[in-house]
């Protein structure tokens, strides 16, 4: 008897996730439609590898959106357009029908396809969006299903539109602080490999004609360059082999946790991360609850989203806390994770009962905090470059020309 994974919706509406044990998949299928379950995904379990699950599975999850990456704006459209069709009185099946045949990109075109599909044989929305985990993320689809169940789809998805336009605002910011220095240092990187590849062994032979000894630095500079063409393609792999095992480690819980602990203790860069977490977290927060999502749903879904291992522990552990019957601002304050600003907010719409769009205004604070270190960074980081360059160039320049100085004061003695 095999193990079978699957993904069910409960008679009222609710998701469900567990494993069944049956003969064959179509033996799961039926036992859990016995229950009075509809199957959303059924898959065998391989329990010889279970220790490998995990790591499979964000394999796979980073491969299919290597495949089917689709661009936030690209999707900040589709759900703007397809809220506007249904408020207007078009039904989901029609509206997605309508922005199948407008949509220009084939990936996504060949996703909505399949999404039409699937409703038209009975599932509902956010159940055809989970089929697709690498272009709709966990968020999208669990709004959308708080929506269907609300029945205020429409205005979920005009309110999921606006977050999505606001986080592809920040990412903009961010990438656009980011083109500077990674230019100038891929800059500084490429005029190093031309000079140790064609410049320095150029002057060697001018060095040997001259006959003099060298100096201490143009001999070390001569050295460099010497080793980096006789290395210079087992360099490459073992630099492209390091990327490919961090990134499979990145994969693992071990890894990721030890990734993230290291960049959020980054200087500069470090902060910027955690703004940046902290602002999804309270606007997702925010979004989920006035959703009327639960909280306990609400912290579950939280952990797939804030996108850092160390605040997906500390969201576990809140989660814990506040299913023992701790409130959530002294559940996320017991983490050490959670600045008393985002607390005490979240401890007065408590008291308030206004705890999501107490939630939303911290979100803001810390969007406004991202800004203003994206800001300070540009200001900061592009004229220590340019002085970098100067220096790092300048130095070779001077190194590389310093027998040929030598020898000509030699020659006016």
């Amino acid at each position: 008897m095999a193990q079978f994974n699957y993904i069910v919706r409960t008679q009222n509406g609710t998701r469900q996730e567990g494993n069944i044990d049956a003969n064959n998949i179509n033996d799961a299928s039926e036992k859990l439609r016995s229950e009075g379950l509809t199957v959303i995904k059924i898959s065998e379990r391989d329990t010889s590898f279970d220790f490998l699950t995990p790591f499979l599975e964000r394999l796979n999850l980073e491969i299919e959106k290597f495949k089917n990456k689709v661009p936030l704006s690209t999707l900040v459209f589709f759900t703007r357009q397809l809220a506007t069709m249904f408020a207007a009185g078009l039904t989901i099946e029609r509206s997605i029908f309508f922005l199948t045949q407008e949509e220009k990109s084939k990936k996504f075109r060949k996703v909505l396809n399949d999404i039409e599909s699937n409703i038209k044989r009975g599932l509902l929305l956010s159940d055809a969006l989970e089929r697709h985990p690498g272009v709709f993320f966990n968020l999208y689809i669990a709004l959308v299903r708080a929506g269907e169940v609300s029945g205020k789809l429409a205005d979920t998805l005009e309110e999921l539109s606006l977050y999505m336009e606001k986080v592809e605002d920040t990412q903009r910011k961010v990438k656009s602080a980011m083109y500077y220095p990674v230019f100038i240092i891929g800059f500084l990187f490429f005029m190093m490999f031309i000079t140790f590849t064609f410049i320095i062994p150029q002057f060697k032979s001018v060095y040997d004609q001259l006959g003099s000894e060298l100096p201490y630095y143009t001999v070390l500079l001569v050295n460099i360059s010497e080793w980096f063409q006789s290395n210079f393609f087992s360099l490459t792999f073992l630099i492209f082999l390091g990327f490919v095992v961090l990134w499979l480690l990145s994969l693992t819980d071990s890894g990721r946790l030890t990734r993230d602990r290291v960049l959020l203790k980054t200087p500069i860069f470090g902060s910027l991360i955690e703004q940046g977490i902290l602002s999804k977290f309270a606007k997702t927060f925010g979004i989920l609850v006035g959703s009327g999502v639960s909280i306990m749903d609400s912290m579950g879904l939280l952990q797939k989203v804030v996108d850092n291992r160390v605040y997906e522990l500390a969201i576990n552990k809140a989660s814990k806390n506040i299913e023992s019957g701790v409130n959530i601002s002294t559940a996320l304050k017991e983490t050490g994770e959670f600045p008393p600003i985002l607390i005490q907010l979240l401890a007065t719409g408590e008291e308030t009962g206004e705890i999501d769009s107490l939630a939303l205004k911290a979100s803001d604070f810390y969007t406004k905090q991202v800004n203003a270190i994206v800001d300070r960074l540009t200001s900061i980081i592009e004229p220590l470059l340019i002085v970098l360059v100067g220096v790092v160039i300048g130095g070779i320049v001077i190194v590389t020309y310093l027998p040929i100085f030598h020898f000509g004061e030699a020659l006016a003695n």
